[in-house]
């Protein structure tokens, strides 16, 4: 039971801090300024269940991808924690990853009348480093009970993502800039420190490291 509390709590600390829904609602007041609160709430709903369907879409398909192209799980698990520690980095200097949305991608979200699978669902909430880390969180354990957890931290994270988004005029407004800030350096560091974890993993995999 410790050892799946223990899981649980990586498995949403990790996946939460990568959907980061707090850190893009700067990014979702723009892309939604001249909409109505009736539709911005719809582009948060949408936004939500797209984050949804492919973290788990990737969460159960993950390891038949691996088998396809002929991948590894220690590599893959290597190759997520640099992901990760690339987001992990930015986090902590208080910027938005390229690898989750560049500021074309943003403009052209702006322009759209609903951007809520496109840009907001992908790759805002759920980008490369959110998928990279559900497809190795499912395979370092291969029992139901794990893989469980990792769908219900998923499911968590989307609907909090919507909570945020939907409320995002009170959230920029409570935390303003300088408390997004400060929450996205506190969630790079945990994200760094996952990173490393996932980097380890691999190489005691492989029997670089014990």
């Amino acid at each position: 039971m410790q050892h799946l509390l223990q899981f649980a709590l990586v498995a949403f600390t990790s996946i939460f801090v990568l959907v980061d829904p707090i850190a893009a609602v700067p990014t979702f007041l723009a892309i939604t300024a001249h909409s109505d609160p009736d539709h911005r709430r719809r582009m948060a709903v949408r936004a939500s269940w797209t984050c949804f369907l492919v973290l788990s879409l990737f969460a159960l398909a993950g390891t038949y991808i691996f088998e396809m192209f002929g991948i590894t799980l220690p590599a893959f698990k290597i190759a997520g924690g640099l992901i990760l520690g690339l987001i992990g980095l930015d986090m902590l200097r208080a910027r938005r990853s390229p690898t989750k949305e560049t500021p074309g991608e943003a403009e052209e979200g702006a322009e759209k009348e609903d951007a809520g699978i496109i840009p907001l669902g992908i790759p805002m909430l759920a980008g490369p480093g959110s998928m990279s880390s559900v497809t190795v969180l499912m395979t370092q354990n291969t029992d139901w009970a794990h893989r469980a957890i990792v769908l219900a931290a998923v499911a968590t994270s989307s609907l909090v993502s919507f909570l945020v988004l939907a409320a995002a005029d009170k959230v920029g407004s409570r935390l303003h800039g300088t408390g997004i800030r400060i929450m996205t350096r506190l969630m790079g560091l945990l994200l760094t420190a996952i990173a490393v974890q996932f980097v380890l993993n691999g190489l005691r995999d492989v029997g670089v490291v014990k």
